[in-house]
């Protein structure tokens, strides 16, 4: 039995004292309307109404029965109203994830602007490097960097996640600068310790009239690092890498202010430089749901906006990029 649409077809009938004008107004059978009432009848022990010629008369127990429907039914309509109106205007609490370095940099430096524009919604934000359980941590939304492993999540790309190889200008002058992605065999590599293998992958990309090696390189090319250093955290290979302690591999939302202050130099510019061959994004992830509620749509859309394509964080690093 459909226990809700049963109190309510009794609450109904009891209110028009009749089965076929309760039927009419549910758009319904009228045996239907009766089942109903036979059922909760049956689950309660007790007749609701009395049938007489003039129509239907609540029994005793059919008044105190009604008196506690109402006020289930009405609860029951306040909960669907105030929930479904979550969607409509993003509202409530909104628990985000953000991996740390990139969360200091370019989410949370935002979250005032957001929730100017949002005054309803209230946040908690969790900063972790891991990868959380979303449904068992009770996470609404993830921005996760890179490549995303296969997983029954929904994910949006937020922007671009471009890496490139650099050091310090100390360290070329040093160790010489690289001219195709071969030559860093002979370079210490600053290698990311989460990666699953010690390789670089380049694509070339650009003009070939500026190329000014003599080499003829193929398309792509896989390069085998070495080196003494490595390290899970994005930040401490920057660091290491402005000391002059080699190579790196960083991605252009970290990196931005070095390289416009001269502290680190760009090689390679005509090589797009990957730490696999799968492409790397900023993503929003969140649990696959029928219908994505409006304080994440809001919060994903807002970033989205932020961020631009190309992202903001490359705004003055074209030109250098490209040289």
């Amino acid at each position: 039995m459909d226990y809700f649409a049963a109190v309510r077809a009794f609450v109904c009938a009891a209110e028009l004292q009749s089965f076929s004008k309760t039927a009419h107004e549910m758009a319904v059978k009228t045996s239907t309307v009766s089942r109903y009432v036979s059922e909760l009848e049956k689950d309660l022990g007790i007749a609701l109404f009395n049938r007489s010629t003039r129509g239907l008369v609540l029994t005793e127990g059919g008044r105190v029965f009604r008196e506690h429907a109402l006020v289930a039914l009405q609860a029951l309509d306040d909960a669907r109203h105030v929930t479904s109106s979550l969607n409509r205007t993003p509202q409530g609490l909104l628990r985000v994830t953000i991996p740390p370095a990139f969360g200091r940099r370019h989410i949370v430096p935002h979250l005032l602007a957001f929730m100017r524009r949002y005054p309803d919604i209230d946040l908690d934000i969790v900063s972790a490097d891991e990868t959380l359980n979303m449904i068992e941590a009770g996470i609404d939304v993830a921005i996760r960097t890179g490549v995303l492993p296969d997983s029954s999540l929904m994910a949006k790309r937020v922007a671009s996640h471009r890496r490139i190889a650099c050091g310090s200008p100390d360290y070329f002058k040093r160790n010489g600068t690289p001219a195709v992605p071969e030559d860093l065999s002979a370079h210490d590599s600053l290698r990311l310790s989460l990666l699953p293998d010690d390789k670089w992958s380049f694509t070339r990309i650009g003009d070939a009239r500026k190329r000014t090696h003599k080499r003829t390189a193929p398309q792509h090319v896989l390069v085998e690092l070495k080196g003494r250093l490595r390290s899970d955290d994005s930040e401490a290979l920057l660091e290491l890498a402005l000391a002059g302690c080699g190579v790196a591999l960083l991605p252009t939302w970290l990196i931005g202010p070095a390289l416009r202050e001269g502290r680190l130099v760009h090689v390679l510019p005509e090589w797009e430089a990957r730490t696999g061959r799968a492409e790397p994004a900023i993503w929003a992830v969140y649990p696959p749901k029928k219908i994505v509620s409006s304080k994440v749509r809001a919060f994903v859309d807002f970033y989205v906006d932020v961020i631009g394509e190309p992202p903001y964080w490359e705004d003055g690093l074209a030109l250098m990029l490209q040289a």
